[in-house]
């Protein structure tokens, strides 16, 4: 018999039947980057590779369970929350992970495959829980610029000149040590059009400005792949700036190599080295 010596990541999220986001798209990410996942289910998708038709959350107090119990048995190197639109999973989450500050955490909260809030649910309100309970917890907030956007406004006007800059050093203000915001422009030359890029935001500003070739087709699951790996690379060991390089090389990787299982959309091949070893 062997000890466990792979690193240990716990991911909390929703379980998608095709594994294109949420807990079995992150622990296809991390065995395939040699970590080993644990994952806590925060709802229940019905969905393909077309889109989500409905979903099932799970009880706050059972979200919490799953986690605590896990963690009573095991000791994790870095946590990965992923898509949230529920405020008891925000608060029961954040209460978990408080327990455990030495541990990297990865936090991706917005999901766009994930259906529409309920009726009387406030996306405002949920967002400032948000801000207010796992952001000054997160080692890294990854989001795009619409979505950093989106958060802003739960603490300033619109239109009073803030830049994403601006945006993203509130939130580092707050305590989360760097914030990557995805989908930021990557230049203004007609050769820049067919580019996007990643900007990694820390304390003292702008830490690193990546440009990736925008790939053809509608992929799901891009932006967990990219979360999920930064994850794993830090449990492995590396600095977040590191790890967020070589996670976008990853991701880049998978994304080229995407398939389509169905008539929907192409996931990720979080296995592409496996099949393609040079």
């Amino acid at each position: 018999m062997q000890n466990q010596t792979s690193p240990l990541i716990l991911t909390f999220g929703a379980a998608d039947p095709i594994g294109a986001i949420g807990v079995h798209a992150d622990l296809a990410t991390f065995s395939a980057l040699h970590c080993q996942g644990f994952g806590v289910t925060t709802a229940l998708l019905i969905g393909d590779s077309a889109g989500v038709e409905d979903q099932q959350h799970v009880d706050p107090d059972w979200v919490a369970d799953q986690a605590r119990v896990v963690l009573e048995d095991v000791e994790v190197s870095a946590f990965k929350i992923g898509a949230l639109d529920n405020m008891e999973h925000i608060s029961a989450i954040a209460e978990v992970v408080s327990d455990y500050p030495d541990a990297p955490l990865i936090l991706d909260p917005f999901g766009s495959r994930l259906p529409e809030l309920p009726e009387g649910e406030d996306m405002d309100e949920m967002l400032t829980v948000l801000r207010q309970l796992l952001v000054p917890q997160a080692t890294l907030l990854m989001l795009s610029q619409v979505e950093l956007g989106r958060l802003a406004e739960t603490w300033r006007d619109l239109g009073n000149g803030e830049t994403t800059a601006d945006d993203a050093q509130h939130l580092i203000d707050l305590g989360c040590e760097y914030v990557l915001v995805t989908g930021t422009p990557a230049g203004k030359g007609p050769s820049d059009a067919s580019l996007r890029a990643n900007t990694l935001y820390g304390a003292g500003g702008v830490v690193r400005h990546d440009r990736w070739q925008h790939l053809p087709g509608s992929i799901l699951g891009a932006g967990g792949t990219l979360s999920g790996a930064i994850a794993a690379f830090m449990a492995l060991g590396a600095e977040t700036p590191q790890a967020v390089d070589l996670a976008q090389q990853y991701t880049f990787g998978a994304l080229a190599h995407a398939q389509r299982h169905g008539m929907g959309k192409l996931v990720p091949n979080r296995f592409f080295k496996l099949h393609n070893p040079h």
